[in-house]
């Protein structure tokens, strides 16, 4: 049994116009969401604190926490009322995010399927988000899984390779019979931790190397990958 695992932001989508990284939209947030809710300045700075804290970015952590963890310890010193659930709608309703497909991404899946590979992915969802709306940004994508690993549904942030594990065990199938395509070193790291073939996605063609097995520009060659 062939299994290939796809990481899903940069290597099979991604978000139009988004920064570089997500700490850039965290102010931008909590000011929507005072708009709903009589928040102080100072309540707003603490929230953004402790929110910019959790970013792995911030402090390096492979431990990954579901949004109502994340957004509890955020609102904890709010005096006013407020559901929980509207709060973190509103945080992520502000970033407008749109999503793009890359165009060859539906077809090198497809092509996979009808070599009888079994397709998952492994992905890091952004600090806080709900793994549904993560998954509402790539609907065209979902159809094509067999199996759907978030840092979210396995508790773990890459380079951590627990999600490759979750996908093995499923599957019964040997290190071996994986290959992780992803765009960033982590990704590579990754596998590389796990076990497994690794793939580098590098749509910039910068020439990087992280130690990946191989390098595609794009999804267009995949076939290579079959052989």
């Amino acid at each position: 049994m062939k299994i290939t695992v796809f990481d899903i932001g940069g290597t099979l989508m991604e978000y139009v116009g988004m920064p570089n990284v997500w700490l850039d939209f965290y102010p931008k947030a909590f000011e929507h969401i005072r708009r709903k809710l009589p928040l102080t300045d100072g309540e707003i700075k603490r929230s953004l604190e402790i929110m910019r804290s959790y970013n792995p970015k911030v402090n390096y952590r492979e431990v990954d926490y579901l949004p109502e963890k994340i957004f509890g310890d955020v609102v904890a010193h709010w005096q006013c009322e407020f559901e929980l659930g509207d709060v973190i709608s509103a945080f992520f309703e502000s970033m407008h995010l749109t999503a793009y497909t890359y165009p060859e991404s539906i077809a090198a899946l497809k092509e996979l399927k009808e070599h009888g590979c079994v397709i998952a992915t492994l992905t890091d969802v952004a600090t806080g988000m709900p793994d549904e709306l993560h998954k509402s940004y790539f609907k065209e994508l979902l159809p094509y899984f067999d199996m759907y690993v978030s840092s979210q549904s396995c508790g773990y942030r890459k380079p951590n390779p627990k999600g490759l594990e979750d996908i093995a065990e499923k599957y019964a199938a040997q290190k071996s019979d994986l290959v992780f395509i992803g765009d960033e070193e982590k990704d590579i790291i990754t596998a590389k931790r796990f076990g497994c073939k690794a793939v580098l996605i590098d749509r910039i063609k910068s020439g990087a190397n992280f130690g990946q097995d191989a390098t595609l520009t794009d999804l267009t060659d995949i076939k290579e990958l079959l052989k």
